[in-house]
């Protein structure tokens, strides 16, 4: 039987929310929760990884990426419901799959606060050394959960102010580094050098894999978008090109003017050592500016995003109703959501940054392969469609994004990919037990 279309357009939303939402304002979503400046987060890890050649790596991730943005994009013109990868895999692989696939997405939601507050610790006590990292990580967590807690409205146009704040220091950034060119290093150098290695470059580009998470967090949104059939698919190819630009550009400038990058201890603050050669105080005072405002709108989002997904789990009893399912009298909110994810981001005061990165890759890189499979599996097996064109479009495409995904996967360090796979093995148990081993329904997960 074929599978039924996509509903209207015009049909209103779930549980009355607004479609208020076009291209533009998904796209700066997209890029607001991808935080642009997240390049510098990742910028002497994974140029240790790579040998330098953190700009090669953008662009295997980014083709990856573009592949597996595409299987979005298709999925995104039938699926109106929110929940991104979880929505997907269950509409193509049924309610098992995509239950496991939420749950490895979990794994991402809960750990990306924990992110934001670390590295804020990390470079904000770089440049206040008398203070210790944890202190300002300490007081970013206890703030952004206040917020949290008492209820704070997220305008649109606080995306808009966050992205455009971090281009502004994009553009004073390549005005002095391209005061800073090496004239011994040449315009392929961050590209193509004699010690190019492929593994090394691969194992970098699977890190990077948690810069483009702002293309699925765009798929969330397809209960509040206006035409959601057709301004979702656009919008999360425009971000993911867009982001891609942005970071590929961003560390061909940072090479040509800064070639030789800290490595070994400072690697977590590179990024802070590189600006500070090329502009001094000013340039460093702006990044600091930039990017502690954009880590504290980010860390403020996902902490909201993630309290409230485990209050609507709590509240269908996928969790602990007592704990996840309540909203507090006074203000409304889910308190022990909020709460819960707050301790869990406690550890931040002892995680790593590259760990904490690679866990956050994992999670995205297993979803992303599941959705590329998604579509094969609803328009070429569910379907049956034979044309030439549905065969480059739903065989061809989505099959090249899932090996580019599963090689980037495999890349990841082994203790990583252990520890995903045992978070998947708890949720198959969870599952299990939820289900009476299928004899129950399977839950569903409300991911918006």
């Amino acid at each position: 039987m074929t599978a039924p279309g996509p509903r209207p357009d015009h049909q209103s939303a779930p549980r009355g929310l607004v479609r208020s939402m076009g291209v533009p304002t998904l796209i700066f979503f997209g890029l607001a929760y991808m935080v642009p400046m997240t390049v510098f987060t990742t910028y002497g890890i994974v140029n240790e990884v790579t040998g330098g050649f953190l700009a090669s790596a953008y662009i295997i991730t980014l083709a990856a990426m573009l592949f597996t943005a595409c299987s979005y994009a298709f999925l995104g013109r039938r699926v109106r419901t929110a929940g991104s990868a979880y929505a997907y895999a269950r509409e193509g692989l049924g309610g098992g799959a995509g239950f496991l696939t939420g749950w490895t997405v979990m794994i991402d939601y809960i750990l990306l606060p924990m992110l934001n507050y670390l590295l804020i610790g990390l470079y904000l006590s770089e440049r206040f050394p008398q203070i210790p990292a944890w202190v300002f990580s300490m007081v970013a967590l206890v703030l952004v959960t206040a917020l949290n807690v008492i209820g704070i409205t997220v305008v649109k146009s606080a995306n808009v102010v966050l992205v455009v704040l971090q281009i502004v220091f994009f553009l004073v950034f390549f005005v002095f580094a391209s005061r800073a060119f090496d004239p011994d290093t040449g315009p392929l150098d961050p590209f193509l050098r004699s010690d190019f290695s492929l593994p090394a470059v691969v194992a970098g580009s699977a890190v990077l894999c948690l810069s483009f998470l702002g293309f699925d967090a765009i798929s969330t949104m397809a209960e509040e978008a206006k035409r959601p059939t057709r301004s979702i698919p656009i919008a999360v190819i425009l971000t993911t090109v867009i982001g891609g630009f942005f970071f590929v550009t961003i560390s061909w400038f940072a090479h040509m003017a800064s070639p030789d990058v800290v490595t070994g201890s400072g690697a977590d603050v590179a990024a802070l050592s590189m600006l500070g050669r090329l502009g001094g105080e000013v340039l460093t005072a702006l990044f600091l500016a930039a990017y502690v405002t954009g880590a504290l709108g980010s860390a403020l989002a996902s902490q909201a995003s993630v309290a409230r997904i485990l209050f609507a789990m709590g509240r269908d009893g996928v969790l602990p109703t007592k704990v996840f399912g309540s909203l507090s009298e006074r203000f409304r909110t889910p308190v022990g959501a909020i709460l819960v994810v707050a301790v869990v981001s406690i550890s931040a005061v002892f995680a790593d940054v590259d760990f904490v990165a690679s866990i956050v890759s994992f999670g995205a890189l297993t979803a992303f392969s599941v959705v590329n499979v998604s579509v094969v599996s609803v328009f070429l097996v569910r379907e049956k469609r034979r044309d030439v064109g549905a065969i480059l479009a739903y065989g061809v495409i989505p099959s090249i994004g899932f090996l580019l995904t599963v090689w980037l996967w495999t890349s990841l360090a082994p203790h990583t990919v252990l520890l995903g796979i045992g978070w998947i093995a708890l949720g198959m148990v969870y599952l299990l037990w939820t289900t009476r081993a299928f004899r129950r329904p399977v839950p569903r997960m409300h991911l918006e």
